[in-house]
């Protein structure tokens, strides 16, 4: 999928702007990867801006998602090591402990401690606490951001000779640099400039892998454990589907679609009577939607807190858990390449869904008394999200495009047996991805396809050609998060830390190929390699 913008016809549509903010980098998206690479521009010595369209800036980290998808926390290094640094700093503070004590909270987290006193490394937190630490960050070094500035997809780009000379907003501000990173989580702007990307699940043979494409063999996880009829009447086809279950079946395991991995809120919830807003019940709220929940927990699932896992001051990070949960399964499908009034359609569905079901949890009478009772005592938490209804700012874009380079990182890298030879950070989570679809089995029963959770043995190495774009499409631009990886690699790359793994490594290869004169596809590795261990990025099998 690529396409090309003439230089000429936006530099014609530009002349009636403002005059353009110039620098060495203009940074494309205020994710956490976004300000780790801003943050590195800025130490190399190269003048920065941040473009985004975000108002609050850290993307997950600071939207919900305190309990640090890490995996193996020894392969995190540089300025993302940093940052669990600062969270471990901000919670030394007495006042840091408003709902609840230090000692109280312990030391919970996942793998190793949450709160790392020999390391001084702290992995869960307080969604507030990470936006505070970002915008620190950023004002400690002076760099510029300009929120709510979006994107103009269709002629914002302007393009010369293979490089991106500016981008123009939908306010018609202008952006002018040497170098571009697209931070974003859906790559609009990689696309924009004509770069290619893919969008769904390849199939397993196109890179020789296992667990890319269809999966129903290994959806086990997140899955009905209880059969659950399907249709309206129970065992009765004709009376047709419950809400939330597709007619068609899927097709055969291990081919590819079209299709992408769910999303959700990563809901911030507290159990503090003096800090907690009741769920609300939202405009749309309609209770068939969760019929077939109702029929799954008085079949006897009852696992419906199995996700909510503490962050400090007696909240939550609370993500998807079982067969019918928070993720919106199937309704996400065209978000990748909608326009921005079709996603803010599919974010407000996800949010009226999401806000329902938790409504339906604490108030419904088909669910069952105890589920009632117990989610009653959860709500809201009023001190996050202070102007969005206490509601988490940024949906989880789990996966949208995905850049398509000379280099594309597939399961067999992740599994060592192919070989990286430029690295330029570390993953080590899971291959992971959500479901993709609910459909019904041969025996009218719901079942979910997709999930995929399938550990590594060892931490691998992420290329460099996976962050930049194919040899001839664009010469100085870099892609720390839509990064050149099929489908279930990126289900284990696409974790927070190792996007602000790869945003700094991005910005370190930036301000070097400027120094060189050269496109980012001709810089070489040995000089960006020992700049980032200079720099403290882990690159090498641990």
């Amino acid at each position: 999928m690529k396409r090309i913008v003439p230089f000429l016809a936006i530099a014609l549509a530009a002349r009636s702007l403002a005059a353009p903010v110039v620098s060495d980098v203009v940074i494309y998206g205020g994710t956490a990867a976004g300000v780790a690479a801003a943050v590195q521009a800025h130490r190399m010595g190269k003048s920065v801006v941040v473009v985004a369209p975000e108002q609050h800036l850290g993307g997950l980290m600071a939207s919900g998602l305190g309990w640090t998808d890490s995996g193996n926390k020894a392969a995190v290094g540089g300025l993302s090591r940093e940052f669990f640094h600062r969270v471990w700093l901000a919670y030394q503070e007495p006042a840091a402990w408003i709902w609840q004590t230090r000692a109280n909270y312990g030391t919970r987290g996942q793998g190793p401690a949450a709160s790392d006193g020999s390391q001084r490394t702290m992995w869960t937190f307080e969604p507030h606490v990470a936006e505070r630490i970002f915008d620190d960050w950023l004002r400690e070094n002076n760099i510029p951001v300009h929120r709510n500035q979006w994107l103009e997809r269709q002629h914002g780009v302007a393009m010369k000779d293979g490089s991106i000379v500016a981008i123009t907003t939908l306010d018609g501000n202008v952006y002018s640099g040497k170098m571009f990173i697209d931070a974003t989580y859906e790559g609009d702007l990689l696309a924009a400039a004509g770069v290619s990307f893919a969008v769904g699940r390849e199939a397993n043979e196109k890179y020789g892998e296992t667990l890319n494409g269809v999966q129903v063999k290994h959806a086990v996880k997140h899955q009905f454990e209880k059969p659950v009829s399907a249709y309206v009447v129970p065992g009765d086809a004709a009376s047709g589907l419950l809400a939330r279950v597709a007619a068609a079946p899927p097709i055969a395991d291990g081919s590819g679609d079209a299709k992408v991995q769910a999303y959700c809120f990563r809901t911030c919830l507290t159990n503090q009577a003096a800090n907690r807003v009741a769920f609300p019940k939202p405009d749309g709220y309609d209770p068939r939607q969760y019929q077939l929940l109702a029929r799954y927990l008085q079949a006897g699932w009852s696992a419906v807190t199995g996700k909510f896992d503490p962050i400090p001051n007696h909240k939550t990070d609370t993500n998807n858990h079982g067969g019918f949960s928070f993720d919106d399964i199937g309704m996400n499908y065209d978000y990748p390449e909608a326009s921005y009034a079709r996603r803010r359609e599919i974010i407000r569905e996800h949010t009226t869904y999401q806000q329902g079901l938790l409504w339906f949890l604490a108030n419904d009478a088909q669910v069952p008394a105890a589920i009632r009772s117990n989610m009653a005592n959860w709500g809201l938490a009023k001190d996050e999200f202070t102007d969005n209804g206490n509601w988490p700012h940024q949906i989880y874009v789990r996966e949208a495009r995905r850049m398509v380079a000379d280099f594309v990182v597939s399961e067999g890298h992740l599994r060592l047996t192919k070989p990286t030879p430029r690295p330029v950070g570390m993953g080590s989570y899971n291959m992971d991805s959500h479901n993709v679809q609910r459909y019904v089995d041969a025996q009218g029963n719901a079942r979910n396809e997709g999930d995929v959770e399938v550990g590594l043995q060892h931490p691998y190495p992420v290329d460099y050609l996976a962050i930049v774009p194919k040899r001839g499409e664009c010469r100085n631009l870099l892609v720390p998060v839509c990064v050149s990886a099929s489908h279930i690699a990126y289900g284990s790359i696409r974790m927070e830390p190792v996007f602000m793994i790869l945003g700094q490594s991005a910005t370190t290869a930036a301000a070097l190929a400027i120094d060189a004169g050269c496109a980012v596809q001709d810089l070489p590795y040995p000089a960006l390699r020992n700049r980032l261990l200079a720099d403290g990025q882990v690159l090498e099998k641990l």
